[in-house]
């Protein structure tokens, strides 16, 4: 009986210790399942946008103006991070979020010295206070210790390592060592000096009152401090450690990362919630658009702005981007290569491609450049003036408007719009399409952006297939899908071959003629008032677009994309040049069929006649009641003249002379034998009615 009710005591104690530690682990389970660590607060990071090879273009801080930029410990000096464990955490790697060891012993130290020598605060620890601050206190420091253990649980180490490299304060609003390592060193941690090192490992345990820009003093010592603990624990000579405390300070903080201001963010809003992002982007090449689109944005005047776009054509890769000639000036916070304006001209080679496409007309088809009215609408050419027939590779390199107007007559406006909206541009058109009134968007009726031009042009480089623009360079390399297509393969090398003929910009000398001088296929265009200016084309596997202009939409009086536009791609293709040791300035050989025999003369049988005398709108000057003028057309057949309805009569050699009763306006009307209709709207004026 004695021996035995020891034994159920220890049973029952037994039972009940066993018992407790069982409600205490579920206990722990049940709040680390209900309460578990902010992880997720920690993946709040500053976005870097990075070139096509990695350099840093632009970073973006987060909230409250903090640059907090995400680590990453293959990124990070390795002497760094053994420095760092060696200070604040040695047995980071062999404890579980709390190190008894050093509980143990900075207890220990507490009680000899009755002060608190040393923390015993563990990486993780100080990663979970940072992720959820609290009050330095006890409670708060239990919290930290089942914080950490909760974090190792979800967490590798390296993972804890590099959140805790993430959020460490460097005062101010720096936030990171990266961070820190832009700010102090102008650089990422990448490779580190042993003083800078130093630095680094300081600052985050008293970072107000260690900033080397406020408190020099304090920075110093405290850098001197950690180099002698690091002497101390072998992992530098005493020598060098005195050479490095030695080291100047940074006494200021360095830009973070800010080029391509624009570009870098389409390269964000395409990335995601990634931290960073590879794009396309050539650093060199970016760096030599800013300053050529400045230059001509200077050369404009106050008020003007500029933006461009170099496109890879083969992998649609972005490889330079503007947005504008900077932020200092009117419009330059805006990407003015996403901003819709009328790309006047430049979307005339897409209207002949149609043509091609349909088979109606040929490079060397011969068409009318005559004064010609479509109903309401009665385009002019730039100049004012008519060349009779021509070409219609000679009306697209001289960018004549009356032939672009009757060639998309016969292809249909509608259709021309949705060819470019199926190819991936995004045109804006006022109104409708239908009718004489949609001719316009053959002469820049519509508004598309510097985006758009590219998606076309790099369409026309790559024989008719239509692609969108990669901005991260995982889209470059792996180009899924089947492409769009807006023209056939045959039909858009006939019109790049077009293009590559148009003439050279004054000071440039023709490919033709000079060894050095590149192969551009360029188009450009003035939209209606001078109120934008444009420069499209390719060259050597490279599409480019050049905009400027007043970004409120003012026009500028004989402004002209030939005269600002055009100097700027050609400078640009020379940019690519310098910075491409691939680019090869050489237009492709190919050869041209023979224009068919059908395709001679644009729309021979089909045409209305075309009146030459008087032209629309012209004012007649009558000397003397009874003056006649003798009427003129082209047309099929035989032509019949009338006046306000009534037929014209024939002078003695049959040409018809139209008599005015007297001063007014007047309809001239012309038909041909198969009906065919055009009208004339005059003024007659006399003497005696001039006034």
């Amino acid at each position: 009986m004695s021996l035995a009710l020891p034994t159920t005591r220890w049973r029952r104690w037994g039972a009940c210790a066993g018992a407790a530690l069982l409600t205490g682990v579920l206990t722990l389970i049940a709040l680390d399942l209900h309460f578990p660590p902010p992880i997720k607060r920690g993946q709040v990071v500053s976005f870097v946008a990075e070139d096509r090879e990695g350099r840093p273009l632009r970073a973006f801080p987060v909230e409250n103006g903090r640059w907090r930029l995400a680590a990453d410990l293959e990124r990070i000096d390795p002497d760094f991070i053994d420095a760092l464990l060696l200070i604040e955490d040695q047995r980071f790697y062999d404890h579980w979020g709390v190190d008894p060891l050093a509980v143990l012993r900075a207890s220990g130290q507490a009680i000899q010295r009755g002060r608190i020598v040393s923390g015993a605060s563990t990486i993780t620890m100080q990663t979970a206070r940072l992720l959820e601050p609290r009050p330095r206190d006890l409670g708060s420091k239990i919290i930290e210790a089942f914080r950490a253990i909760q974090l190792e649980r979800r967490l590798s180490k390296d993972e804890i390592l590099a959140l805790y490299l993430t959020h460490t304060p460097y005062g101010g609003n720096l936030q990171g060592v990266r961070a820190a390592s832009w700010a102090w060193f102008g650089r990422e941690p990448d490779t580190l000096t042993p003083d800078q090192i130093a630095l680094l490992i300081a600052l985050p345990q008293s970072p107000e009152v260690r900033r080397p820009d406020l408190r020099p003093a304090y920075a110093e010592a405290s850098r001197a401090a950690i180099l002698t603990r690091l002497a101390d624990a072998g992992w530098i000579s005493a020598a060098r450690a005195d050479d490095a405390a030695t080291e100047a300070l940074p006494r200021q903080r360095n830009a973070f990362p800010a080029d391509a201001w624009h570009a870098a963010e389409a390269v964000r809003r395409r990335a995601g919630d990634a931290p960073f992002a590879r794009s396309t982007l050539d650093m060199r090449l970016q760096a030599e658009a800013e300053r050529i689109v400045e230059q001509i944005a200077s050369a404009g005047g106050s008020g003007v702005q500029a933006s461009a776009l170099v496109i890879e054509i083969e992998t649609r890769a972005v490889r330079a981007l503007v947005g504008s000639a900077g932020r200092n000036r009117a419009g330059g916070w805006l990407d003015l290569t996403a901003a819709p304006r009328s790309p006047g001209s430049t979307l005339k080679p897409l209207v002949y491609g149609l043509a091609f496409e349909d088979g109606i007309a040929a490079p060397e088809t011969l068409i009318e450049d005559l004064p010609a009215r479509f109903a309401n609408y009665r385009p002019e050419n730039f100049d004012r003036s008519f060349r009779g027939e021509v070409t219609i590779a000679d009306a697209l390199q001289h960018s004549l408007n009356v032939p672009a107007v009757r060639v998309l007559d016969e292809v249909g406006a509608a259709r021309f719009a949705s060819v470019l909206d199926h190819a991936g541009a995004r045109p804006q058109i006022p109104g409708a399409l239908e009718g004489a009134s949609g001719l316009a968007v053959a002469l820049g009726g519509l508004g598309l952006s510097a985006q758009d031009l590219g998606v076309i042009y790099a369409a026309l480089g790559d024989s008719g297939r239509a692609r969108p623009l990669a901005f991260l360079q995982n889209d470059a390399t792996t180009i899924d899908g089947a492409p769009r297509r807006l023209l056939s393969a045959e039909s858009a090398d006939d019109i790049v071959d077009v293009l590559y003929g148009s003439p050279a910009p004054p000071g440039r000398m023709p490919a033709h003629l000079s060894q050095s001088a590149p192969d551009i296929a360029y188009k450009t265009g003035t939209s209606y008032g001078f109120r934008d200016a444009w420069a499209a084309g390719i060259s050597g596997g490279y599409a480019v677009v050049v905009w400027t202009g007043r970004p409120d939409g003012a026009p500028r009086a004989g402004v002209t994309g030939r005269s600002a536009a055009l100097p700027a791609l050609f400078d640009l293709v020379d940019a690519i040049a310098r910075t491409d040791p691939h680019f090869n300035p050489r237009r492709p050989a190919r050869q041209t069929a023979q224009t068919p025999s059908a395709l001679d003369r644009f729309a021979r049988d089909g045409e209305p006649p075309v009146i030459l005398f008087p032209p629309e709108d012209a004012e007649l000057w009558a000397e003397h009641e009874g003056r006649g003028f003798v009427l003129s057309a082209r047309g099929e057949g035989a032509l019949s003249w009338y006046a306000d309805g009534e037929p014209v009569t024939r002078d003695a050699g049959g040409s018809p002379v139209f008599t005015p009763s007297g001063p007014g306006f007047y309809e001239l009307a012309v038909v041909d034998e198969a009906g065919r209709t055009t009208r004339s709207n005059v003024q007659v004026r006399m003497p005696d009615a001039a006034s």
